[in-house]
């Protein structure tokens, strides 16, 4: 149940069902002559398209990222490396008023139908991130009750709240300016990138099912362009209802309409099952770096993080994995003889959310809401004091990583060097103070106030908690402890392993929710925003606190100072705090085991950890 905080917004991530090992596909076992490479997941597909709220999920990420190029990518050291191969950026004005970049895409360069990328497929970018673009063009107001036509994560943030106009495609095509009322932080990481092919979505709202020539591909590029400038709704409304709901498959066979499958990556998506996602080679790429020798790339899905991965790996039907292993696991991954492991830091962290308010059309006025006045307030506050972190943290991960700690902070995690100064003045630390028998006795004399015979054996206050797919071991005794305790302080929790559970995260049945946020890039703003600004692109709970938003807006205004930076992201942990809705568990440990033979396996702190140089593996 990992989740991954990209760019613009945060990914959950999902641990699914075990399954048989039945089915794998031996490898060949002489490996200078191997080119396929199979990988476990525990995650299971649900969608091509993964920046929808939805379908923002690691393993639907992770398959964009084969099978797609953008402007740039992060190495292991969190160095961001351009790709000119694809297209180039530049600031072209820079004042306090009209900060302006200027995108070019290098001659050439194709999708996988031959169709030539250009500037159009860029200005989709502002289609589904601009709510003002939105709301002129009739598409809805993606922060109202019905939402927009376009169904984004990407609304809201430093692009929306900074883009003047429509930005502006040069007669050519090859380049787009886009326009801002001010000097963006981190305008590289906040700006456009290559979400779908427009041609492609332009032909798959007028109906058609194949595959159609590069003019006709070209033509739909300038039709699309003349619908973003006009604003026709009709023609947008039936590409955003494509955008939104139309990418959404688990499976991929010879029936699947080709013009789904249009990316740009190195890799094309062949098939999807149950079990698996099988990419090759794509034979048009050209636009980022050449694969070195792996011209298959296979995903075994739903695998457990447990002793099925290790298994796998052990029998030689899988080649490398990821996740999220008890420390049995990886005792069994550490045996094979065959096989490296590697556990290295991450910039992801668990964490439990409370639902405070409601979610677009759906109304909540469950315990935790705001609504409810001081009562909720004392029930989110003693809900969280209960929370059993510690036992967690020393039950679950330190068998695993003897250094891991509670978090005393999200924004800024341990191994940055503002970890302790933040923790320390956050607020926080109530949720840390003593032991873990004295928070709960104070989440006790909480809910007494309210329910003066709840606690153990008496629970009047339901909860329904939400958390991955069965099959994970660690989830599974993670629930169990998060019962146990609440129990004792009056709440009677449910908990049930949920399949599809990243889908659910808007679901105003739900009052609470534990996943990891999976980061995906290094902005200002920490992606804090994203999970906490009203408006944010991973606001599960609903908050809206006026204290985080100005903190917010001035986070995204403009680059800053170290140290205002610091501050700022204190201000918006202390509103959190005394919120009492969002609390750090642990920082998630990488646990990477591969084939010895298959080298240039790096593990990065960042999402796409695993996959980042897929382009460098060879046997």
């Amino acid at each position: 149940m990992k989740a991954r905080l990209k760019t613009r917004s945060l990914v959950a991530a999902v641990s699914a069902v075990s399954v048989a090992l039945i089915g794998f596909v031996a490898v060949p076992a002489h490996a200078d002559t191997r080119s396929t490479v199979v990988a476990i997941e525990s995650n299971t597909f649900t969608s091509i398209n993964n920046i929808t709220p939805d379908t923002n999920i690691v393993i639907n990420g992770d398959v964009e990222y084969l099978t797609g190029q953008n402007f740039f990518y992060y190495d292991d050291k969190l160095n961001i490396v351009p790709n000119p191969k694809l297209a180039t950026y530049k600031i072209t004005k820079n004042t306090s008023t009209d900060f302006e970049v200027t995108y070019t895409v290098a001659p050439g360069r194709v999708w996988s139908d031959g169709v030539p990328i250009t500037a159009a497929d860029l200005l989709l970018w502002h289609v589904i991130t601009s709510s003002d673009y939105s709301k002129a063009a009739g598409l809805g107001d993606p922060a109202g009750s019905t939402g927009a036509a376009f169904n984004s994560v990407n609304f809201g943030g430093v692009y929306d709240s900074h883009i003047a106009g429509i930005p502006t495609v040069s007669a050519d095509q090859m380049s787009i300016t886009f326009k801002y009322d001010s000097k963006i932080p981190d305008y590289l990481l906040n700006g456009p990138s290559f979400a779908q092919p427009v041609h492609a979505l332009e032909e798959l709202a007028a109906g058609k099912t194949s595959l159609g020539s590069v003019a006709d591909g070209v033509a739909a590029d300038a039709k699309f362009i003349a619908d973003v400038k006009s604003k026709n709704t009709a023609s947008l409304k039936a590409m955003g209802a494509i955008f939104s709901t139309g990418y959404n498959t688990t499976t991929v066979d010879s029936s699947t309409n080709p013009l789904l499958l249009v990316n740009n990556g190195a890799y094309r998506i062949k098939s999807v099952d149950s079990s698996q996602i099988t990419m090759v080679a794509s034979p048009n790429y050209n636009d980022g770096p050449p694969l070195s020798g792996i011209t298959t790339m296979v995903i075994k899905q739903g695998i457990a993080d447990g002793s099925p991965s290790a298994q796998a790996l052990a029998n030689g039907d899988a080649d490398v994995y990821q996740g999220q292993p008890t420390a049995d696991a990886v005792a069994q991954l550490k045996a094979i003889k065959t096989a490296t492991v590697v556990t290295t830091a991450s910039l992801a962290f668990e964490h439990i959310e409370l639902r405070v308010a409601s979610s677009g059309s759906d109304t909540y006025s469950g315990p935790f809401a705001m609504a409810g006045g001081a009562k909720a307030a004392d029930l989110r506050k003693a809900f969280l004091l209960a929370y059993p972190r510690a036992d967690i943290v020393d039950k679950l991960l330190k068998p695993i990583n003897p250094n891991a700690v509670v978090l005393g902070s999200v924004i800024n995690l341990p191994g940055n060097p503002q970890y302790a100064h933040t923790a320390s003045l956050n607020g926080m630390g109530v949720y840390n103070k003593g032991t873990q028998a004295s928070r709960t006795a104070a989440a006790l004399a909480l809910v007494k106030k309210w329910y003066p015979t709840a606690g153990k054996g008496n629970t009047p206050i339901a909860i329904n908690l939400l958390w991955g797919s069965p099959g994970n071991t660690r989830r599974t005794s993670e629930a169990a402890l998060i019962i146990a305790a609440e129990a004792a302080v009056g709440f009677k929790v449910t908990a049930p392993a949920t399949a599809g559970w990243g889908g659910k995260l808007g679901a105003t049945q739900y009052d609470a929710h534990f996943f990891i946020f999976d980061q995906t890039a290094n902005p200002q703003d920490a992606q804090a925003c994203g999970i906490f600004q009203s408006n944010g692109g991973s606001n599960y709970t609903g908050i809206s606190d006026p204290a985080i938003d100005k903190a917010c807006v001035a986070l995204q205004a403009g680059t800053l100072p170290a140290s205002t930076v610091t501050r700022l992201r204190i201000q918006i942990e202390q509103a959190a705090a005394k919120d009492a809705f969002f609390l750090g568990i642990f920082q998630n440990p990488n646990v990477t085991a591969y084939n010895s033979q298959l080298a240039n396996v790096i593990p990065a702190p960042l999402s796409p950890s695993l996959f980042w140089n897929f382009q460098s593996w060879h046997f």
